[in-house]
């Protein structure tokens, strides 16, 4: 982000030579003659540091101080004088000034200053961000899957990482959405700028465009300070806005503005801010329904599904859920303590089975208190669900016990539960997996599933 000064000192020539100096160095800095006026500039502007003469005519520098701290708490200055003295300089220290230099000054040291402070500040402020981010749910799981879907969906975040346009990341609850957006961040070019994830569900309609925009001073009750929002604090790295189809009406109409027009007004504000911040949108409901019913803003339904993002949900891609069981094994045995060697082939049958309402969230936590009641060794049918496994067949054909054999048996069993749930239909099945039929008939030779299903079939 580009650093912003604010230059106070009655001297002219010295004033806009410095203030030259630091535009070239590529800050943005704003000069006034007296404290009174550099007040007024501070009244709409936000700048990072000031640099403050002390003798001054008028209101002098240490008053000046005085008023900046209490206006811009958070504001770093330095105060400027051509007489050393030490009463003076210890009543600065004490009414907040960061630092004291004499005239006449070195430009590099001063420059080598305020680059420091300008750091120092900015780590501060993504200190404010992983402390304001909003739960990130499923942390534990990264994006993992081989299935076509998945393929499709990583693909696509891989094209549009690069680019800096809007995305809007569709899917059931628990399908990984986020985990799709911070994908996106860290595949883009800004990865080492901050990635803010606000929940629009779970901040009521009052606080909800100050915890966006931010706010100044006095905007309403309980306003102490000038806050900065979200956008403000993601700098020019990533903003999600989650469940972005339960933002109030009033807001849909300022937030259509803001990304129209890549500027935003903090709540009490005069003046505009830029939106420097990608935006990326993520809902489980379908906005365009919404939007035909009045319920969702149809331009903004367009404006944020530039490019749509579907995430799939569990149930579609079954073959990545021993992969993502042997993820959660690993993670979920550090953080419990615990030993677990995986899942018996009757268990993973029984997961590969289920329906999954809740998507990888609810594996996440069916496998978490599986852990919890094995008590080590490996997880069987008992330590699962009743309602996952109350009609399994464990009498059935155990599964071998090498790796390859193994996965050639649970992909066997795969394809005859979903062919068998499309009623035979093999076009149907292929659809269903995201594969063409050409190769599920080429599976089905290759591991010998005949066309009569019955008695292959795990019910």
């Amino acid at each position: 982000m580009t650093t912003k000064v604010l230059l106070i000192d009655d001297e002219e020539l010295f004033r806009e030579d410095l203030a030259g100096l630091l535009r070239r160095r590529g800050m943005e800095c704003r000069t006034a003659g007296s404290g009174e006026q550099g007040l007024a500039l501070l009244e709409d502007w936000d700048p990072d540091i000031a640099l403050c003469d002390i003798m001054m005519p008028g209101m002098n520098g240490i008053d000046a101080l005085d008023s900046m701290m209490r206006m811009r708490p958070d504001l770093r200055v330095f105060m400027l004088t051509a007489y050393a003295d030490l009463h003076t300089a210890i009543t600065a220290f004490r009414k907040g000034a960061c630092d004291y230099v004499l005239k006449p000054i070195v430009f590099e040291d001063i420059i080598g200053k305020i680059r420091r402070l300008a750091e120092l500040k900015e780590l501060t402020r993504e200190v404010q961000v992983l402390r304001r981010q909003v739960s990130r749910g499923m942390e534990s799981l990264s994006i993992i899957g081989q299935s076509e879907v998945m393929k499709v969906a990583m693909r696509h975040v891989e094209e549009v990482a690069a680019t800096r346009s809007t995305v809007l990341i569709t899917g059931e609850s628990g399908t990984g959405k986020e985990l799709a957006a911070r994908a996106i961040h860290s595949l883009g070019e800004t990865r080492n700028s901050p990635f803010v994830a606000i929940n629009c569900a779970g901040i009521p309609e009052a606080l909800l465009e100050s915890e966006l925009f931010g706010h100044v001073r006095g905007a309403f009750t309980g306003a102490v300070a000038d806050r900065a929002g979200y956008f403000e604090l993601a700098g020019n790295g990533t903003v999600l806005l989650d469940e972005i189809g339960e933002m109030p009406p009033m807001l849909q109409a300022k937030l259509l503005r803001v990304l129209e027009q890549r500027e935003f007004m903090p709540v009490g504000g005069s003046k505009l801010r830029s939106l420097g911040a990608r935006v990326i949108a993520a809902t489980n409901k379908d906005l365009r329904k919404l939007s035909d019913t009045g319920q969702f803003r149809a331009d903004l339904y367009f404006r944020i599904a530039v490019f749509e993002l579907p995430m799939p949900p569990l149930r579609e891609r079954r073959s990545d859920i021993p992969a993502l069981v042997e993820h959660l094994v690993h993670k979920l045995n550090g953080e419990l303590k615990r030993q677990c060697l995986g899942l018996t082939p009757d268990a993973m049958r029984c997961l590969l089975a289920y329906s999954w309402p809740g998507n990888v969230r609810e594996l996440r936590n069916v496998v978490e208190r599986a852990i919890i009641l094995s008590h080590g060794g490996c997880i069987t049918p008992g330590e699962l669900p009743e309602s996952m496994c109350g009609n399994l067949d464990t009498v059935a054909t155990p599964a071998p016990d090498d790796l390859r054999s193994a996965v050639r048996f649970f992909e066997r069993e795969f394809l005859s539960r979903v062919i068998a749930d499309c009623g035979g239909n093999k076009e149907e099945a292929a659809r269903r997996m995201n594969i063409n039929a050409s190769t599920l008939y080429r599976k089905m030779a290759d591991l010998d599933i005949k066309p009569r299903l019955s008695d292959t079939v795990v019910s």
